[in-house]
């Protein structure tokens, strides 16, 4: 079929947008521009753009934020939902529905966590920074499966999902983590609307409402704004919403197949006009077709699919960029030397590798699980130290854990220093741990 001028030049930002590990790498890009920038002779500019201020509500309800804000409190709620949407997705039909499947990343995921907060803690026990022992718990999927994505095809797909199912479970312990830990100054009084709007959300999915606009103006203007009065971070709302999406369809997928084979059938035999227009009963028979498309999907995955390049290409990006910039002055090593940055940096790095090393071989040697399929005992230790990779995640709850300013961007130094690291490591143990694919294996692929 030949290609209009307009299809051929969004072709391409099509193909990118589907390319989900691009979107670690435009996460790396965000994070060095803010660096470059905070650190130009343009720094001023950098502050003043997110101390901008927006408004928006209607008579005297006026929500007031500056730009900044409005990304870790507004756009990352979104991230969250699409966190959440992810998590439901996976503990009904994915790599979490059966004990068999999620024994091996669940064991991966709480070793993951609990061991970089031990060595965190090590270090910053009874100071006035152990409210951050939840930093290093975090792994940032994205910018893991950026890293893969530079092995290209030798990278097994078996891996990949191990990667994407222990990081799944990761943030839902990263959402528990802030939900209860990193909560003060409760409004109760808050907490009990959004209790009555999530009611209302569950209780429309159980009556069938499959009305996406329903959720989402119920869900912002009701759940997510009383979140963001109650004192509970206004992020976990997005989860919570998440949780009220339908997922299940009008139709299974064989009836979608009998009604659409119908449909097509009809639109064959049905009169046809000249030129590029269908006829009015083809047009009645189209409409039907996008009826019943409508009824196979799930709104749930559908909102997933329809949101993941604005949470990747977008929101993501924007977190990276207003939250990364951090002044590098001083004695940098003396700063990355600290008990904090110690406990971040050590709990990342060595945390995480034997948290998730630790429990997956201790499990495999038990026979409750097996090695990924395709892989091997140094792809699996590449794979743990490349959960390392907190970015995102750690980034955000360092903004919630700690107080003092000298002490986030402390933090934050210390994220991207052992993300980077962590990312280096594994790639190269990866890499090296991959067996050349034997010629008759390449011949099978061709």
């Amino acid at each position: 079929m030949k290609r209009s001028p307009i299809d051929r030049i969004l072709m391409p930002v099509d193909n990118l947008l589907k390319n989900k590990p691009i979107s670690g790498i435009l996460l790396f890009v965000s994070v060095i521009a803010s660096l470059i920038w905070v650190n130009s002779p343009y720094a001023q500019s950098y502050h003043d753009l997110w101390h901008v201020h927006f408004k928006i509500g209607i008579g005297d309800f006026i929500l007031d934020k500056p730009l900044h804000l409005w990304i870790n409190d507004g756009l990352m709620a979104i991230f969250f939902f699409v966190v959440g949407l992810e998590i439901k997705r996976e503990i009904l039909a994915g790599e979490l529905s059966t004990i068999k499947q999620a024994t091996l990343p669940i064991a991966a995921a709480i070793g993951g966590m609990a061991v970089p907060a031990l060595v965190f803690m090590f270090f910053n026990i009874n100071s006035e920074s152990e409210s951050g022992w939840g930093i290093p718990m975090a792994t940032d999927i994205a910018f893991a499966l950026g890293v893969l994505s530079l092995l290209g095809k030798r990278v097994p797909l078996s891996l990949k999902i191990f990667l994407t199912a222990l990081a799944i479970v990761d943030d839902l312990g990263a959402v528990l983590v802030i939900a209860f830990f990193y909560t003060e100054n409760l409004l109760l009084i808050y907490l009990e609307y959004g209790l009555v709007f999530f009611l209302i959300l569950a209780f429309a999915n159980w009556m069938g409402v499959r009305n996406v606009m329903f959720y989402a103006i119920v869900g912002i203007c009701g759940l997510w704004v009383a979140f963001l009065f109650s004192g509970v971070h206004a992020t976990i709302a997005g989860v919570l919403l998440a949780m009220t999406i339908p997922a299940k369809a009008k139709i299974n997928k064989s009836n979608f197949l009998t009604q659409i084979g119908v449909l097509l059938e009809r639109f064959r035999i049905a009169k046809n006009l000249d030129g590029a227009f269908v006829s009015e009963e083809q047009q009645e028979i189209l409409e039907e077709i996008k009826e019943i498309r409508a009824d196979v999907e799930t709104p749930s995955q559908k909102l997933e699919y329809a949101l993941h390049p604005l949470v990747s290409f977008i929101i993501l990006p924007l977190f990276a960029l207003s939250n990364s910039g951090i002044v590098l002055d001083g004695d940098i090593f003396e700063v990355l030397t600290n008990n904090l940055s110690l406990g971040i940096i050590l709990g990342l790095i060595v945390g995480k590798f034997l948290g998730i090393f630790g429990f997956t071989t201790i499990l495999i040697k038990l026979g409750v699980a097996k090695l990924p399929k395709g892989t091997n005992w140094g792809i699996l230790a590449g794979a743990a130290i490349m959960g390392g990779i907190g970015f995102t995640m750690s980034i955000f709850i360092s903004d919630l854990a700690l107080n003092d300013q000298e002490m986030k961007d402390q933090a934050k130094m210390a994220i991207l220093l052992a993300s980077f690291l962590s990312g280096l490591i594994g790639f190269l143990i990866i890499k090296y741990s991959i067996k050349p694919k034997s010629i008759s294996e390449t011949a099978d692929e061709l």
